[in-house]
């Protein structure tokens, strides 16, 4: 590649992510109602063909801010995981983490879990960040339960329960340590082997 093609890319890439943090500050302020492609033209200082030239429209612009999303999600449960004082405190920590990003950047959470994205979850196909995030609460669990991934699908998905339904009132938000106690203990005290049916 010449250095000309090469300079191209950068600059290319450049504007790539220029627009992907006009997108997520934009919708942090304002709401995501308010990332229109003329807005972001104007944040930008780009022409609409120009984003185009990038994106195919809104829904790959919250696809591509979700995807830095889980990358930083992946990073914060990470660390949170690493500074557990013992590995019995992970865990928590990794679900407190959790619940603090969503809280923190509930315009970037949004894109990740709520609006459409063509991110693919649970597949071959799924992005190594969003499987690094999985891989965290994953991580979490002894090595020698066999039931791991459920264990951290389920823990997920309490948390993401959690997380918007505080977050749009319909529990209240000061409940949060107390709900994250009762999932704690109740994840704890499941069997790591699937039990024998009765009668088998």
């Amino acid at each position: 590649m010449s250095a000309i093609s090469e300079r191209r890319e950068r600059e290319r890439a450049h504007r790539h992510q220029l627009i992907i943090t006009a997108a997520r500050e934009l919708a942090e302020t304002e709401g995501w109602e308010a990332v229109t492609t003329r807005r972001l033209a104007e944040r930008v200082e780009y022409s609409q063909p120009v984003l185009y030239s990038h994106f195919n429209g809104k829904d790959a612009i919250v696809s591509a801010v979700a995807l830095d999303g889980f990358s930083e999600l992946a990073a914060h449960l990470r660390r949170a995981r690493q500074a557990a004082p013992e590995p019995g405190e992970a865990l928590r920590a990794v679900c407190r983490a959790y619940l603090e990003f969503a809280t923190e950047r509930p315009a970037l959470y949004q894109a990740m879990f709520i609006l459409p994205t063509d991110l693919k979850f649970a597949s071959a196909e799924t992005p190594p960040p969003l499987r690094a995030g999985f891989d965290e609460f994953v991580s979490c669990f002894s090595p020698d339960n066999e039931r791991r991934e459920l264990f951290a699908e389920v823990t997920w998905s309490a948390l993401h329960g959690m997380a918007v339904l505080s977050d749009s009132g319909r529990i209240p938000s000061d409940g949060q340590e107390e709900r994250l106690d009762f999932l704690i203990t109740q994840i704890a005290g499941t069997p790591m082997r699937p039990t024998a049916p009765q009668g088998a």
